[in-house]
């Protein structure tokens, strides 16, 4: 694995990210990736090869297994990281659309001329891309939950299944090698998927709340400019709690002059 590019490329998803995507993505990098790809690869390797039955019928073993095991927990996990893991990538390419178009604009205009204040800031399509991006990562650790809690009833990995299914004949017991291994690292896994959704879900209000309160402010600034606008007086006793900021010094000079 290449680290600094692994390293690069956080840096780069983080710029853009608010304080709960920072905590998701090191939580992702850190506690999900690296712990497939250092330990729970190195758990799973024996998963075929040690799946022992009590029967040499031919065919039989293989049958059991991929009863027990219909999808490998390694190979849904790497599914799982990569899917989520995308849309975050969305949200970096829209901001390099964005500095892209800057550029051409500027080439066109003149160095001077800004198509946008600062490409990387959440608002308009940005914003939306980001919101999208939230709620798709957030369904897709639901879905995969849902797909191992249904695959493997309640996480579990038992010592022994049975299996009667063709071509064994006869009820065969089959042992999993180092079930307790790896019922650990699958509630770990569990464990930190369920984390990474509140997170989202925490970060998904956190950006409904503050365009709330951005619109809520836009609109009140909106009414006291307005306001301040048809009101022809500069001591009007019901516009003497407006913020006089908007005012023009030049017209704030005239008003204040002595008659």
């Amino acid at each position: 694995m290449d680290w600094k590019g692994l390293e690069g490329l956080l840096s780069g998803v983080n710029k853009y990210s608010t304080g709960f995507g920072r905590i998701w993505l090191s939580l992702v990098f850190v506690f999900r990736v690296l712990v497939f790809v250092v330990a729970a690869e190195r758990v799973w390797s024996d998963e075929q090869k040690d799946f022992d039955c009590n029967t040499l019928m031919p065919g039989c073993a293989n049958a059991c297994y991929n009863h027990t095991f219909p999808i490998s927990h390694i190979r849904l996990w790497a599914l799982q990281l990569i899917f989520v893991t995308c849309p975050t990538f969305m949200v970096v390419m829209h901001v390099w659309y964005r500095e892209d178009r800057e550029r051409k604009y500027q080439a066109k205009h003149g160095e001077g001329a800004r198509l946008y204040d600062n490409p990387g800031q959440k608002h308009g399509g940005l914003w939306w891309t980001y919101l999208l991006s939230l709620i798709f990562k957030t369904g897709i650790e639901i879905l995969f939950l849902y797909l191992l809690h249904y695959l493997y009833a309640n996480f579990n990995m038992p010592r022994k299944v049975s299996c009667d299914m063709w071509p064994c004949q006869h009820n065969v017991q089959c042992y999993i090698v180092r079930p307790t291994e790896k019922r650990i690292f699958t509630y770990f896994m569990v464990g930190a998927s369920a984390v990474c959704v509140v997170l989202n879900v925490c970060e998904i209000l956190y950006l409904l709340a503050m365009r709330v309160v951005r619109r809520s402010h836009y609109r009140s600034s909106s009414s006291r400019r307005v306001q301040r606008e048809a009101c022809g007086e500069p001591y009007c006793t019901e516009c003497t709690d407006l913020p006089m900021t908007t005012y023009r010094s030049s017209n704030l000079t005239k008003e204040l002059k002595p008659e």
